[in-house]
């Protein structure tokens, strides 16, 4: 190896679930598990980001996680610096809930860092292979990393992938834990078919459709989808076929750009830099 592998490298749970492009499909599912959140809602009010560039904070999200995963050591805390610094100024009363948001709030951040993990492993398992418990936890560690990067406080986190995920399913139940509210109602509308970018419009009935029917159940009734009998066929049927394609696809088809960018600068272009689109 030539280039600096960064905080993980190929060996890691990080490269192995997250280079996987059927896992972006699992940022849909996130945006809007973090959307229903209303605290998470308030802050998204605050930028703007659904009106201006309705796309804008689910590439930050993935961005950064991206650089954190693929990039250097220096990248991925550039990265987390930027992203920090933007969550600084993200605070105020929220008009809907009547409670109070932070951007650097400890449980908000967790929200949206459990958010995320739990629907990357959710669609590698679904599209990929499925993990044994011991690589979950696995991937929980490292990702802890990712998660005290951006000022999550990592002491307190829950200790295992199953605990995160009791975590997120039990704040789910509290009363008026989760809300429709208008930023919540945007993302549905964003995800259901809203000004999507060009280059993945042709797949995108496919991606908004397994992100809302594969949402917990608690999230289903916030957002009013109805599973039926034939949803559930059509869509384990388009997640078997994923699965049952992927290895026939070469690694164009397979892996995200930054996974294969930072394959060719371990391999022989040291030089080679992520395209950080967080800062756009």
């Amino acid at each position: 190896m030539s280039g600096d592998p960064g905080y993980f490298g190929p060996n890691s749970m990080m490269w192995e679930i997250n280079k996987e492009i059927t896992v972006l499909f699992g940022g849909a599912r996130a945006l809007l598990m973090h959307a229903a959140h209303p605290l998470i809602a308030a802050g998204a009010r605050q930028t703007s980001f659904y009106q201006r560039d309705p796309w804008k904070r689910l590439i930050r999200t993935l961005s950064l996680q991206n650089s954190v995963t693929f990039g250097t050591r220096q990248e991925a805390d550039d990265s987390a610096t930027r992203i920090n610094r933007l969550h600084e100024v993200i605070k105020g009363e929220d008009i809907v809930s009547g409670g109070y948001y932070d951007a650097l709030d400890h449980e908000q951040l967790l929200w949206v860092h459990a958010c995320l993990q739990l629907s990357s492993i959710y669609f590698y398992e679904k599209t990929v292979r499925k993990l044994t418990d011991v690589e979950k936890n696995k991937y929980h560690e490292e990702n802890m990393l990712a998660a005290k990067l951006v000022l999550i406080n990592t002491k307190v986190m829950p200790n295992s992938h199953k605990e995160l995920k009791t975590w997120v399913i039990e704040k789910s139940k509290s009363k008026d834990y989760l809300m429709l509210t208008d930023v919540a109602k945007d993302v549905q509308d964003i995800i259901s078919g809203g000004p999507v970018p060009k280059h993945i419009k042709p797949i995108w009935p496919f991606i908004s459709f397994t992100a809302f029917h594969t949402l917990p159940d608690e999230f289903k009734t916030i957002y009013g989808i109805k599973t039926t009998k034939l949803k559930s066929v059509i869509l384990n049927f388009n997640l078997n076929f994923l699965k049952l394609t992927r290895p026939f696809l070469p690694p164009f088809f397979r892996l995200i750009p930054p996974a294969r960018w930072a394959r060719q600068r371990l391999k022989n272009k040291p030089e080679l830099r992520f395209n950080d689109k967080s800062k756009i």
